[in-house]
């Protein structure tokens, strides 16, 4: 047969069959993505700035690009709320695959603030003594090099900084702000994964104690990645549970409400094995990156070995995203399973309050000692997330806010007690600072009274908005449990600022650095934003009121 003859027999069936159908060109709303759309632009932009500007004018390009990034973002999600889009014209965007609606809104202002302030304290660069002539930050002098090595001390000596940070800081925002607001949960796995791999990088790039950094990220990377490998398999066995991937299909499918069924799909469909076994898997992925216990193992290796102004960051926004993510599982995929998912977040609550209250008492180092304070403050949130209403919502929404400026604040503050090996964070180096430098051990003050929730500070309100929620939840026991904790926990926070006005300072003790007018501002925020939500929560619980209810 010849290949003309082959050829004609190709399209005359194809001309046979039916014409083919057009494909549709997806439809996406640019406009109510802007602000993650803004920040990831600046990210490029910003690997483009390491790329083609000259070294020494990197650090001013790519501070300029990401605050006018983290501003232009945030005015766009006020933009966007003040338009409607979290309340009346909440919607699914982006073909369903991104919700724009009053939470996601509310979280990415929270998440884009946060990025802002921690913006100030990546970008310090006064704290070190300048090294050979060289102002420096603190991060890593060339973070390929081997620590100790002889291309680190001529990196060093050659001033390099490392401002690849800023792009990686970036990415890693652009992840967090859409993973609370994702829709559907593939969607979800590639946020968490953007969001995470610039933290593993961020982790291990200390300027000192380069070793315990890079220990840090790596216990960090290898515990994230199993997380990740739990989510994708709990993602996996939903798909076969309910036939998609979409949060209002699956929650259709639970309910029982769905009405058309692919065939290929409806042997597995409605199997509540891997329904609970996938719910179960996805959470275990979320609860690793809050902190709750028994997931939190890596929480206070990683907050000590990280550069504290990454630990800052990451101790504030990525609580902030991934609570966020576990509001919209558990309240837009899973309200039919409530019965089943509430006993076990009870008991996560519980052992997570406890657990990080208690153990955080034998602690001998700052850093440490805020990361079990950071693992309490996830059971108190889960308080507010298991009490499955509207003000469980609100409530977990403001806690977020205040908790994310007074983390960032006291993380802000432990970067400028240091000695000659620099950061001075074991506790015993504290003793008497409030004698050296009254205003510093008084603004920290203020931060750890925040922490323990004393009155007419934003811990107070926050405390006191989850825990009336969860009462009203009827989770009055829960709440019972959260006052012990948080009873348990003012005693370390007490002790520290004993520690600091009430013991004589040694000789031989660390200075307070004198930061730039950056880490002023970050933590002078801080204060502000601590006592404004203290003495005066009112405008700010409604607005997390307003912003509570969820589009499905």
């Amino acid at each position: 047969m010849s290949t003309a003859a082959v050829h004609s027999l190709w399209t005359t069936a194809a001309t046979a069959a039916e014409p083919i159908s057009k494909i549709n060109a997806p439809k996406i709303e640019y406009a109510q993505l802007s602000p993650t759309l803004i920040v990831v632009g600046a990210a490029i932009v910003g690997v483009l700035v390491e790329a083609f500007v000259p070294r020494k004018s990197r650090y001013y390009a790519q501070v300029f690009v990401s605050l006018v990034a983290l501003v232009a973002a945030f005015a766009a999600v006020v933009a966007l709320a003040s338009d409607g889009y979290g309340t009346t014209k909440a919607h699914i965007a982006a073909m369903g695959a991104i919700a724009v609606d009053g939470p996601s809104l509310f979280l990415q202002g929270t998440i884009l603030l946060s990025g802002l302030v921690g913006l100030f304290t990546f970008a310090e660069r006064r704290l070190d003594p300048a090294a050979h002539g060289n102002r420096v930050d603190s991060f890593a002098a060339q973070a390929a090099s081997v620590p100790g090595s002889d291309s680190e001390k001529k990196a060093v000596k050659a001033g390099f900084t490392t401002t690849e940070v800023f792009p990686l800081l970036l990415f890693a925002i652009s992840g967090m702000l859409v993973f609370p607001s994702a829709n559907d949960l593939l969607t979800l796995f590639v946020a968490l994964e953007v969001f995470s791999l610039p933290l593993y990088l961020l982790c291990a790039l200390a300027r000192r104690k380069r070793l315990m950094s890079q220990e840090a990220a790596v216990k960090y990377f290898l515990l994230g990645a199993f997380a990740s490998a739990f989510t994708l398999f709990g993602i996996a066995m939903l798909y076969g549970y309910a036939g998609s991937v979409s949060y209002a299909r699956i929650a259709q499918v639970v309910d029982g409400t769905v009405t058309n069924v692919d065939p290929a799909l409806a042997d597995t469909m409605g199997n509540d094995a891997l329904l609970l076994i996938g719910g179960a898997m996805i959470l275990m992925g979320l609860l690793f990156k809050v902190g709750a216990v028994p997931f939190h193992m890596w929480t206070p290796d990683v907050y000590q070995g990280a550069p504290t102004p990454v630990t800052g960051f990451m101790a504030a926004a990525t609580k902030v995203a991934a609570f966020g993510a576990l509001l919209r599982l558990l309240y837009v995929v899973l309200p039919g399973m409530r019965w089943d998912w509430r006993p076990v977040m009870w008991a996560v609550a519980v052992v997570t309050m406890l657990g990080g209250a208690i153990v955080a008492i034998t602690q001998t180092d700052i850093k440490r000692l805020l990361a079990y304070s950071s693992i309490a403050h996830a059971g108190f949130i889960l308080a507010g997330v298991i009490a499955t209403s509207k003000d469980g919502v609100s409530s977990v929404l403001f806690y977020l806010g205040a908790y994310s400026f007074v983390t960032i604040g006291a993380f802000a503050v432990v970067t400028l007690v240091r000695d000659a090996g620099g950061e001075a964070t074991h506790l015993s180096k504290w003793a008497g600072l409030g004698r050296r430098s009254p205003l510093v051990a008084a603004v920290f003050a203020v931060f750890l009274l925040a922490f323990a929730g004393i009155p007419l500070t934003s811990g107070f309100a926050g405390k006191f908005a989850v825990f009336k929620a969860a009462a009203e939840g009827g989770a009055a026991p829960l709440v019972v449990i959260g006052v012990i904790s948080s009873a348990v926990a003012a005693f370390f926070y007490i002790r520290v600022i004993v520690l600091m006005f009430f013991s004589e300072p040694r000789p031989e003790g660390p200075t307070v650095a004198v930061p730039s007018p950056l880490t002023m501002t970050a933590i002078g925020l801080g204060v502000v934003v601590t006592l404004v939500l203290g003495v005066a929560p009112q405008y700010f619980l409604d607005l997390a009121s307003q912003a509570s209810v969820f589009v499905r």
